[in-house]
């Protein structure tokens, strides 16, 4: 037995924390499907302190060094921290966030930070450090720009799998932030696809998450990485106008807050606005606009103490300022899918100019700003929030309210995106696991190691012998679970079980594994049934005294391709050894043969048809059978009485019959089938006319059928054309039938040979 694993890039030496390559999916975890875990000295310190003591703790191990992105370690541990603070972490969030990236420089680092901080703090460190090792192999893998948009694809969704501990998500956003950032202060060139990354994923879900301070900064520094010239056009634009802007803007601002405190709202805070390049750009290229025409580069934001004050503060401004049609938006009534609330409307000032008004109250202005940490409720819950720990009372139902809300709406973006991508139901039914290396497999839900191995490599399934998962040695049907690493035991040489096809047994769940294992069985049955037809053609050749000829050349005389596609069908007993024997004999002088390998046999129809027709009324006088229409019992007949050649039969409906006996109908005369001569069965000649598709060994298998059902063929003619369908022949058999009825069952045998357009009676 050996080991085997699939091969992938090995990752840099340094951390790869900071940048997000593009990763594969990761299947969305069940909202609740927190493991519990233990209590510990750890998780009842205060927060403050566990902080610093984090920080104490990293602080050596990051200082030198370096991330791949370029970033020192600690600076960028530092940055995320700061971040987490802005969007209102708690001290216990920024903790964990020096304890990720110092677990990258440490030896079994989920033991001991479980041991010096806490089971919390260990499991935020194992689903990071998974997510950042997908990340990691998939950026070494150098995947090619066709399959970028599938990766960014895969991103997204392992995102949202790690939803299960947001911490995770939300480090991930700040880790991005912090990249971007850096390479925008030391001018170090952004590779593209991170921030075209950034674009399409990390701000969208900074925006489900209602993120929003996040969601403009990653918006705005990815817009300046992808289009620096665009932005640097809008930047300059808004630099130009700035002071004008700010003095205007700050008088509006005042003269609002006077309004609003004459009209009762004296406790409404008024506050200016800045508005994101990238939001700029994004109105001008979705409006068509110019930048003067943007409406709301100067707004303000008013914010209240309940809902009812919002109203009553939209009243004044329109009161006091002129509305702009059409541009009111009421998102209190109607939030955002993320839960965003506020009113939105654009007025005119004094001076004519649009200003946005944003109102909304306080409580809303937090949700705005921080999303997920504003309902998180990380004060509340402290670490004991994040691991599945349970609170007490009220604060735990909190925690698990805002924690069902925030899943909601991830789910919620993942349907929106399978519905616009085709993906369906189907993104559901997949789990995602890893190899040793970190690589990611996609399997359906259920599959087993089995299933992983050929969704590696097919020899690997087919030699598959056993399989560790996350370390330990487990049955083959066994299910896997989303996030367990697998490691297969192989055999060096061999194949697959017939086991593994028993549905009962559950050793294969993938509709491509279990056709790899037919495949294998399919391919063994046939080299099998190659090998009985090669030794019954090699004791054929043996008895002929013939072992020197070629067997290819014996395969080609024969019309098939090769040596193994005579095989095959022989050894099915779908060929006669007969045609080979034919062959090999030199025919007889007087016996006619035709082309192809096709024998043909003696007619016997001659005299011994005759006595099966009976002319009415008279006895003895002699009868053929037209040519012209090939008449055999039990079709309607007539006789035509000829010069020398006694009563011509033809069938009733034959064209030749019916003219000759418009123009002499006394010479027409009732015949009938009657019995055969004594000494045999009676058998008439009939012409079969097919339209097939020429081909090599066409002949041959149009005569098998004919010899399976014991009809004698004594006259083939073929002809091949080149017509608007391609290669076409046409053939014409006599063959001799004791009864035309019968004569239909075989020519459906006949239109089932493949090539075969028509069979039928001429």
């Amino acid at each position: 037995m050996v080991t085997t694993t699939a091969t992938v890039p090995q990752a840099p030496a340094a951390s790869a924390l900071a940048a997000d390559a593009p990763a594969p999916i990761v299947q969305i975890a069940t909202v609740g499907a927190d493991a519990d875990a233990a209590v510990t000295p750890a998780d009842e310190a205060d927060a403050g302190a566990v902080l610093q003591r984090a920080r104490a703790f990293a602080e050596p191990l990051l200082r030198p060094q370096v991330l791949d992105t370029g970033e020192n370690a600690w600076d960028h541990a530092e940055g995320i921290a700061a971040i987490l603070a802005g969007i209102g972490a708690a001290a216990s969030m920024r903790a964990a966030a020096y304890l990720v990236y110092a677990a990258d420089y440490l030896h079994r680092p989920d033991e001991f930070v479980a041991k010096s901080f806490g089971a919390s703090y260990a499991a935020l460190v194992i689903g990071t450090r998974r997510l950042v090792q997908i990340q990691r192999a998939a950026r070494a893998a150098q995947v090619d720009a066709e399959r970028h948009a599938q990766q960014t694809e895969r991103v997204r969704k392992m995102l949202l799998a790690f939803s299960r501990d947001l911490r995770v998500v939300l480090l991930r956003l700040a880790s991005r932030l912090q990249t971007l950032r850096w390479h925008a202060a030391s001018r170090t060139p952004c590779p593209p696809w991170l921030a075209q990354e950034t674009q399409q994923v990390f701000a969208p879900l900074a925006n489900r998450l209602g993120i929003w301070q996040v969601k403009w900064e990653l918006e705005d520094l990815a817009f300046r990485f992808l289009q620096p010239d665009e932005y640097k056009r809008i930047a300059t634009l808004l630099d130009e106008k700035r002071s004008e802007r700010e003095q205007r803007l700050e008088r509006l601002r005042a003269a609002l807050a006077q309004e609003l405190a004459r009209a009762g709202l004296a406790t409404a805070g008024v506050q200016g606005r800045p508005k994101h390049i990238y939001s700029i750009w994004k109105k001008m290229q979705g409006k068509r606009l110019d930048f003067a025409q943007v409406l709301d580069l100067s707004a303000l934001r008013v914010l209240v103490a309940d809902v009812d004050a919002c109203y009553a503060a939209l009243a004044c401004v329109h009161q006091r300022y002129t509305p702009v049609a059409g541009e009111f938006d009421d998102y209190i009534a109607r939030p955002k899918p993320n839960g965003y609330q506020s009113l939105h409307t654009v007025v005119l000032d004094d001076e004519r100019r649009a200003v946005e008004v944003q109102i909304r109250t306080r409580a809303m202005h937090e949700h705005a700003e921080h999303g997920v940490a504003a309902h998180w409720a990380y004060k509340e819950a402290g670490t004991r929030g994040y691991a599945g720990i349970k609170a007490a009372g009220a604060a735990e139902q909190r925690v698990a309210e805002a924690r069902k809300a925030v899943l909601r709406q991830l789910l919620a973006w993942e349907r929106e995106h399978a519905q616009a991508g085709g993906e369906g139901a189907a993104a559901g039914e997949r789990l995602y696991v890893f190899t040793p290396q970190a690589a990611v497999v996609e399997l359906p839900v259920g599959a087993t190691p089995v299933d992983f191995a050929y969704s590696l490599h097919t020899e690997l399934g087919h030699r598959c012998r056993g399989a560790r998962v996350d370390g330990r040695v487990v049955p083959l049907n066994t299910a896997l679970a989303h996030g367990q690493t697998v490691e297969i035991v192989a055999a060096k040489e061999g194949g697959p079980s017939l086991d593994w096809l028993n549905a009962d047994l559950g050793y294969l769940a993938s509709a491509r594994a279990k056709s790899k294992v037919r495949a294998w069985f399919n391919a063994l049955a046939q080299q099998q049934t190659a090998a009985r037809g090669r030794e019954a053609v090699e004791r054929l050749l043996q008895r002929e005294g013939r072992t020197a000829i070629k067997l290819d050349d014996l395969a080609a005389q024969l019309g098939f391709a090769d040596a193994a596609a005579l095989f095959a069908v022989v050894g099915k007993d779908e060929y006669s050894l007969r045609h080979i024997e034919q062959l090999l004999r030199p025919a007889e002088p007087a016996a006619p043969a035709a082309d192809d390998g096709v024998a043909l046999k003696r007619p016997r129809a001659e005299g011994s048809a005759r006595g099966g027709v009976l002319v009415v009324g008279i006895d003895s006088l002699m009868t053929t059978l037209a040519r012209c229409c090939r008449p055999a019992p039990p079709d309607a007949i007539g006789g035509y009485v000829t010069r020398g050649r006694g009563v011509a039969v033809h069938r009733a409906d034959c064209a030749n019959f019916r003219h000759m006996a418009a123009q002499a109908p006394e010479r027409a005369i009732a015949v009938e089938w009657g019995l055969p001569r004594p000494g045999g069965e009676a058998v008439y000649p009939v012409d079969v006319r097919i339209d097939a598709a020429d081909r090599p060994g066409l002949l041959r298998d149009i005569s098998e059928v004919f010899a399976r059902d014991k009809v004698n063929v004594t006259g083939v003619h073929t002809q091949s054309v080149r017509d608007g369908r391609g290669d076409t022949a046409w053939m014409t058999f006599t063959v001799e039938v004791a009864d035309a009825a019968r004569l239909q069952q075989v020519l459906h045998q006949v239109g089932r040979v493949a090539g075969v357009r028509s069979a039928r009676r001429r």
